[in-house]
């Protein structure tokens, strides 16, 4: 059975929502940074891409305007959002924040 978007973030522990789309450039950037921040936090975190196009009553749900939009989640409640691309240092800083 796949897991629903909402079984994702009301999961335990912290989850990272990467609103993006195909054809955005800092979409694309933020791959990697999510790759390396993923590489340095390991379990503490999951990190999960939607895909505004093909995603679009979650994007709505949420009203995505911009991407890439970054929303993070503990325990089914949203504690931080942010649109536009972050340097991993500052991504990286504003997680730890929330880190049990």
């Amino acid at each position: 059975m796949m897991e629903t978007f909402n079984d994702v973030i009301s999961g335990e522990g912290l989850v990272l929502v990467d609103f993006f789309a195909t054809w955005c450039g800092p979409c694309k950037a933020m791959h990697p940074i999510l790759e390396a921040l993923k590489e340095r936090l390991g379990k503490q975190i999951r990190i999960i891409k939607i895909d505004i196009d093909r995603n679009g009553a979650v994007a709505e749900q949420y009203d995505i305007r911009a991407v890439p939009t970054l929303l993070l989640f503990r325990n089914g409640q949203q504690v931080w959002r942010q649109s536009g691309a972050l340097p991993l240092n500052n991504l990286e800083a504003v997680i730890k924040q929330y880190l049990e």
